[in-house]
């Protein structure tokens, strides 16, 4: 018998194209009667990056914009949530219900994804994926090393080049 879905995982990494993936998620928590937390995984600058900003910024103007990164990006995913619920419904809140928690933190994108997936409790990971060419087969290095480790279902979503019926264009 295969095991419900509960809650699912939907990660977006903020591309223009992420609402197509957000699309896929709504669907199968209407399908499932499912929740969708969504997770922002901002990843880690390098040593050499930390080091270099250093060198040129102010430590407390870096950490003072660095702290604003996370209360930003969420406020982001609500417009865009915002945005797509006014697109996709005639009612609102018939999509927003669906969205329990938007999550965002800092770290290496795959290892958060499997962190959370369990933390979190939810049943499957629902990713969008871009196409990378020939040096990562077709899939991003992201999705592919959550693909490989992943211990709960993966949903990857093909993430299409240019502009779609649903891109956000607020970077």
């Amino acid at each position: 018998m295969i095991p419900e879905i509960n809650r699912i995982l939907y990660t977006t990494d903020l591309s223009k194209n992420a609402a197509h993936a957000f699309r896929y998620a709504v669907t199968f928590a209407k399908k499932f009667d499912a929740e969708i937390i969504i997770l922002h995984v901002i990843e880690e600058l390098s040593t050499d990056v930390k080091l270099a900003f250093a060198a040129y910024l102010d430590k407390d103007y870096l950490k003072d914009k660095l702290s604003q990164k996370v209360p930003a990006t969420i406020e982001r995913i609500k417009r865009r949530l915002k945005a797509f619920c006014d697109k996709e419904f005639q009612d609102e809140s018939e999509c927003e219900k669906y969205v329990i928690s938007i999550d965002v933190c800092k770290g290496y994108p795959e290892e958060e994804i499997l962190k959370k997936v369990n933390e979190l409790n939810c049943d499957a990971i629902l990713m969008g994926a871009h196409e990378k060419g020939h040096a990562h087969t077709f899939l991003g290095s992201v999705a592919k090393r959550v693909l490989r480790r992943a211990r709960k279902p993966v949903f990857l979503i093909p993430l299409p080049e240019g502009e779609t019926d649903i891109t956000f264009n607020d970077s």
